[in-house]
């Protein structure tokens, strides 16, 4: 692989392109004096189609500032329990906690007693794509005035075991867990799909609609690919191995080019028990190592005690003790964890299309998915995080070649057979010149067939155990990895790498990591008084696949943007020179506008909550190479020095970085989907006052946060995680 140069690239950014794109555009949507001019100025609002080279022969008389990327002002940090996004945009609450979801649902009370939570808005508002309908109620890629949002429900605001903000009194804090409670909770995790329209310029959710849809942990769901029937997924409830009740803690989406919706699960191992004897139970074989590299050890407690619900099999599930006398687990839950940690697809529009978990894309921490380019005649990529610190990045590859009938196939789960079930796992490893290579995880690679860690039975092992897999071909540990995104102009994969508190020079234990190159920073961040250490802020790291495409086993790499403060040391931590109007902690949230081509990126923050609230960003990146090589130098206890060798991408500008929106106290930003026409933006304000006690759930004056009712938004005072949406005053398209 060739090796990034010092040198910024002599090659036109894609943003130049686009906003020289842009700017014809506007200067055609200029004041029309003539019919010529009216004339060229629909051309311009089209959006698409045509030749940038089209003779202008009468140009406008007036026109309108041209259209700039990032031409609003940049936000401020904020400390204030409210949205602020900037002058001469609109931010509207659309969709919240506890919204019915059908005409006979009662509208949420936000005191604790509500109840039917199967037929409302879950709680964590997190990952969500649009579908497009068009005005007959089809599905669509074009309409933008009508669509399905289909979301995910990460999890709930917590105070020891219950979710106390949707319960009278907080909830049960001790075991056993009241029914009702566990019930209630289940069904707040999951996936939501709600009809959205705008109506008279306003948008709204339709509660009534045919195609509102939610999936929590009773839906009936496939397991789909390699692992289904495999002995590693036998249980109680499903004795052959193919199916299991729910998808769990929720994270980050994609979007098929056959238009379906995607969806990954992240930290659900903590949801399940294991008893203090089970590894004996277990007779200590292999299993035992795997919950262990899952964070399942003997004795480890739930989150929320579910198990402890009743008797009924709904609870019993969570407790994946080994208890029955079979050799299979067919009489027990003891194989349940190994249903939960895949990507799964939904179709929004049909309901009566099975969802389906594909297993083919292995099974971890999951964040989002994200697909390479599609190209006629070639396998699909799909790219993914494993969010947990020093945990890797994976690529898929299909079996199948990519066919464009298919972006319109009518069975749009069935096309997702055909690409998502047969196909090659890699993961991903950095090497300190700036290249990487991607590592096929097979069973039939004598890394994994001969590790001594653990004994992979076949290529459905590898895939329940991607992480074990991982370990044994020495893949790059990453300071957790969660969405990625791909840029519409280069192809180019970006990575949000969120912190990590484990990241030291000299590491100590199997928990801790070194600096390397795509991680090479470690340092002490001051919070007030607390000294936070490793990588607090996290950074962005992007990816170019060699000329193979998707099928190419071989990338370079720089890092595009590294978090931190203004004020900190610029050799040292803020390497990418950011100002007060793009200083940002933790990215987590990342998507490309397809319509514009910015790079929306959120914040998920503990270390700079301080001074402001969690925010999300506008970038217009370059490309990898476009910066310069930098050797950051750490000082061991013996007095000899630790050399890092890195790539950062070139340093940010006003025009190229800033903050859009901050959000509410004690919020998470995450969630990004827009229209096609790029003139609506949603996004999802998750858990805002989650450092509330319970015990002041009586005095909303003690509540940390009273989003969104103080926006004037529902009943009640208490905190609500919830979509919003975000227009320009002038009908423009966001960001511009």
């Amino acid at each position: 692989m060739n090796k990034p140069t010092d040198l910024v690239s002599s090659n036109e950014h894609f943003s130049t392109v686009l906003e020289a794109r842009l700017s014809r555009r506007s200067l055609l949507r200029g004041g029309a004096a003539t019919a010529a001019s009216a004339l060229l100025g629909a051309i311009g609002l089209s959006g698409c189609g045509g030749s940038d080279n089209e003779p202008v022969t009468a140009p406008p008389v007036a026109t309108n500032p041209p259209e700039k990327l990032l031409g609003f002002s940049a936000v401020s940090k904020s400390l204030a329990d409210a949205v602020v996004v900037p002058a001469g945009y609109t931010a509207s609450v659309l969709y919240a906690l506890g919204d019915p979801l059908t005409a006979n649902t009662a509208a949420f009370k936000n005191d604790g007693t509500d109840t039917d939570m199967e037929n409302r808005a879950g709680d964590h508002h997190d990952g969500m794509e649009f579908f497009p309908l068009s005005a007959t109620g089809t599905a669509s890629t074009s309409a933008n005035d009508r669509g399905l949002l289909a979301m995910n429900h990460e999890a709930t605001t917590d105070e020891k075991l219950s979710s106390h903000f949707v319960h009278p009194n907080g909830g049960t804090q001790s075991l056993p867990r009241p029914a009702a409670e566990v019930d209630k909770e289940m069904a707040l995790h999951g996936l939501s799909v709600v009809e959205v329209r705008r109506n008279a310029g306003k948008w709204e959710y339709l509660k009534e609609s045919s195609f509102n849809r939610r999936v929590h942990q009773q839906t009936d769901v496939e397991l789909s690919g390699p692992v289904r029937g495999n002995a590693l997924v036998v249980t109680k409830y499903s004795t052959n191995g193919t199916k299991i009740r729910g998808t769990l803690n929720n994270c980050g989406t994609g979007r098929t080019p056959w238009n379906t919706y995607l969806s990954g699960e992240e930290n659900w191992s903590n949801y399940f028990i294991r008893g203090a004897q089970d590894n004996a139970a277990r007779g200590n074989d292999k299993s035992v190592t795997s919950l262990n590299r899952y964070g399942r050890s003997q004795g480890a407690a739930s989150r929320h005690g579910w198990e402890t619900g009743g008797t009924e099999d709904k609870y019993a599930r969570w407790d994946i003790s080994k208890k029955g006398a079979s050799v299979d687990g067919s009489d027990d839950y003891r194989n349940e964890m190994n249903g939960m940690g895949y990507i799964v697809e939904m179709d929004a529009y049909d309901k009566s299309k099975s969802i389906k978990k594909r297993t083919a894309l292995g099974r971890f921490a999951h964040e989002s998915a994200v697909f390479g380019k599609p190209v006629a005649g070639q396998p699909l990529a799909v790219y993914m995080g494993d969010d947990s610190r020093n945990e890797y990045i994976f690529k898929f590859v299909s079996s199948a070649v990519w066919s464009a009938a298919d972006a319109t196939a009518a069975d749009r789960i069935a096309t997702g057979d055909k690409y998502l079930d047969s196909g090659k796992l890699y993961v991903a490893k950095f090497a300190a010149d700036g290249s990487g290579q991607w590592i096929e995880l097979s069973i039939s690679n004598q890394a994994i067939a001969s590790y001594a860690g653990y004994k992979f039975a076949d290529q459905a092992d590898v895939l329940v155990n991607a992480r074990l897999a991982g370990d044994a071909v020495g893949a790059t540990r990453m300071d957790r990895p969660e969405w990625c995104s791909v840029h519409p102009g280069t192809g180019e994969i970006y990575f949000t790498l969120t912190n990590n508190s484990n990241r030291r020079v000299e590491p100590s234990g199997s928990s801790q990591a070194a600096p390397d190159g795509a991680n090479p920073r470690v340092y002490t961040d001051m919070k007030g008084s607390s000294a936070q250490q490793g990588n607090p802020n996290g950074h962005v790291v992007r990816v170019k696949e060699g000329a193979a495409g998707s099928t190419a086993t071989g990338f370079t790499w720089d890092v595009y943007l590294f978090g931190a403060e203004a004020g900190a040391d610029a050799s040292k931590v803020n390497l990418s020179g950011l100002t007060a109007d793009q200083d940002f902690s933790s990215p987590d949230g990342l998507a490309f506008s397809t319509s514009t081509g910015i790079c929306w990126i959120q914040t998920d923050d503990g270390a700079y909550t301080d001074v402001t609230n969690c925010m999300m960003l506008a970038g217009v990146p370059g490309q990898v190479g476009d910066g310069k090589k930098l050797t950051l130098s750490y000082p061991r206890a013996d007095g000899s020095t630790l050399a890092v060798d890195s790539y950062v991408g070139k340093a940010a500008t006003a025009d190229t970085l800033k903050r859009f929106l901050v959000g509410p106290v004690g919020s998470e930003i995450t969630g990004i989907a827009e229209t096609p026409d790029g003139k609506a933006l949603f996004v999802n304000i998750q858990h805002p006052g989650e450092n509330t006690a319970s015990g002041n759930l009586a005095d909303p004056a003690k509540y940390t946060s009273q989003w969104p009712s103080n926006a004037g938004y529902g009943a009640g005072k208490r905190p609500r995680s919830a979509t919003i949406v975000i227009t320009k005053n002038d009908g423009g398209r966001i960001g511009t």
